[in-house]
């Protein structure tokens, strides 16, 4: 079994560390299968993104929705791009602000992995 390495993009890892526990062990489940290869049953496809590359797993309690949005298109690693509690009452939409965040932090994740790839003197993907 190869383990993909887990990376945590600017304050991801302490966002996702704010979130109520059983949503974080949730989402905890939900990245161990992503650095598998696999993908938890509620993962999907972040809308905007060209494909099934960026992945959001929306997980619900009695404290609102909480949403932690991942990438997969690197081959050894995983990065994790945002993650939050849904503000919006209106709609299942991923807010325009959230969204814009994931953006940006995915080309850091482009630019770290490709830091790695150099690092170890591979091409980047």
């Amino acid at each position: 079994m190869n383990l993909k390495e887990l990376h945590f993009i600017s304050s991801s890892l302490r966002d996702l560390k704010k979130l109520p526990d059983e949503v974080r062990q949730a989402f905890g489940y939900a990245l161990y299968l992503a650095q598998l290869g696999d993908k938890h049953p509620s993962a999907r496809p972040l809308r905007g993104f060209g494909g099934a590359g960026v992945v959001e797993v929306v997980e619900e309690d009695s404290g609102g929705t909480y949403r932690v949005v991942y990438t997969v298109r690197f081959k050894d690693a995983v990065f994790v791009l945002h993650a939050f509690q849904k503000k919006s009452k209106r709609g299942i939409a991923t807010p325009l602000a959230d969204l814009e965040l994931v953006k940006t932090r995915l080309k850091l994740a482009e630019a770290a992995y490709a830091e790695m790839e150099h690092e170890h003197g591979q091409e980047p993907n």
